[in-house]
């Protein structure tokens, strides 16, 4: 990290009643001498000041708004930090940026270079940022909600713990290694044991979430599948309240899986239009049918629909099996059916519904919303939420199985320093460069 200073709009660039343009670094303080009337030594930390805003190199008044100056170490990044809160004009915001450009040891930030200074400057971890990145990617109630948790630093404080109980044990090990003549008493070798175990089942408790975080952060998916014409493109439009895909009687239409990603109930849901399921010689409507299997096994949640006025589940056997709990089973076209129909396909365990004339529909979602929320929600606890935990959760438990005292106790030592080394990877605390880049870059410009 250069120690020069930064700049950057941090809100949208476009027409707007205001835009935020914040500078860090050592610096920033000249922005004031620079580009306004005021007396540096007179401006108040944390007070919003009406300034009369110029370019730093002409002098010419660009705006009246208002300047507030952060401190260091008492801001965001750590560093001095000024905020200048303009009106949002294209103008006015490139003006600014213009004059910024002409201050000496100023330079534009880069993606997410706010939030790795606040890093650098222990003001946030690395489950902290990118806790932060997901809350300002959220789209979805519960994606907030879980974002704002680890921002606030929950999963933080849960590894941190691991690992400085691993740290302890790591510091006895090495006492009785710098001496050498002294035997370990058995009651510190069974209280090490006994707590290495209880760390083990603790990791693996959290591993076992079958990967809520990363479904709350990338979207829970849910696969229609079903027999050519069974009206699966139907339902999706009515899903998507909107002409999504192609909808037609001729059999096969459906080539490819098709996407559609909705906020249901706070939750991200991405639904997925599949090809119909059959036997045919035709090459590329059998390799569509083949993304349609692939895609049911990925599904979170698999609906089978089949046109109800004309055909039987009569594969429903087959995909229970394969599917078990995640299979939802739905009689479609109940606007041709009677009441007796309607009544013995409930009664059998299926959901009746009208994909073309829109009746059902609504209860379908209802159903899928309560399937996701009793089996992923973000009130189940401290979540995994991306790939990179997991992997270093896995290596930390693999290493924590290697523990034990049959064998030389500088080994012992050097599992136990492992294992910590690998939760270390996770909250930035060793061996973290060759990621940064790929976490901070991430973010938007101007955080």
């Amino acid at each position: 990290m250069d120690n020069q200073t930064i700049y950057a709009l941090s809100t949208v660039f476009g027409k707007s009643g205001v835009a935020v343009i914040r500078v860090s670094g050592t610096g920033a303080l000249k922005i004031i001498s620079a580009m306004t009337d005021l007396n540096p030594a007179a401006v108040k930390p944390r007070y919003a000041h009406f300034i009369k805003l110029r370019h730093s190199v002409s002098k010419e008044l660009l705006d009246k708004c208002l300047l507030l100056y952060f401190k260091a170490p008492h801001s965001f990044t750590g560093e001095d930090v000024i905020e200048l809160h303009t009106h949002g004009s294209r103008a006015v915001i490139a003006a600014v940026m213009d004059s910024l450009a002409q201050i000496d040891g100023y330079r534009l930030a880069e993606p997410g270079e706010f939030s790795k200074r606040a890093f650098y400057n222990g003001k946030m971890d690395l489950t902290e940022a990118e806790g932060l990145a997901d809350l300002i990617d959220a789209e979805t109630a519960e994606q907030q909600k879980y974002a704002v948790r680890q921002m606030d630093g929950g999963l933080k404080d849960l590894y941190e713990g691991w690992r400085e109980t691993l740290v302890g044990i790591l510091a006895h090990l090495e006492a009785y290694i710098d001496f050498p003549d002294e035997d370990i008493p058995q009651d510190i070798v069974s209280g090490m044991q006994n707590t290495v175990f209880k760390l083990i089942e603790d990791i693996k408790k959290h591993l076992r979430d079958d990967t809520v975080g990363e479904r709350l952060r990338e979207g829970f998916r849910v696969a229609i599948i079903g027999a050519p014409n069974a009206g699966k493109s139907s339902l999706l439009n009515q899903i998507a309240r909107r002409e999504a895909v192609i909808v037609s009687d001729i059999a096969g239409t459906t080539r490819d899986a098709i996407d559609i990603h909705l906020d249901l109930g706070g939750y991200p849901v991405m639904f997925t239009d599949t090809a119909g399921l059959r036997e045919t010689a035709e090459e590329i409507e059998r390799k569509g049918i083949a993304v349609a299997h692939d895609k049911a096994r990925q599904a979170d949640l698999v609906i089978y629909l089949f046109d109800a006025s004309k055909d039987s589940a009569q594969d429903i056997e087959k995909y229970k099996k394969e599917f078990a709990a995640k299979l939802l089973v739905v009689a479609n076209k109940r606007d041709k059916l009677s009441s007796e129909q309607i009544a013995g396909l409930q009664k059998s365990g299926c959901l009746v519904i009208s994909a073309k004339q829109n009746l059902g529909t609504d209860k379908l979602l209802e159903n899928i919303k309560e399937h996701i929320s009793a089996r992923f929600t973000s009130g189940s606890g401290l979540l995994i939420s991306r790939r990179r935990y997991r992997e270093a959760l896995q290596n930390t438990v693999e290493l924590l199985q290697n523990f034990g005292f049959d064998k030389e106790i500088e080994l012992t030592a050097e599992d136990i320093r492992l294992a910590a080394r690998e939760i270390g990877k996770i909250t930035g605390r060793i061996e973290v460069d060759e990621i940064l880049d790929k976490i901070f870059g991430s973010f938007c410009i101007g955080k």
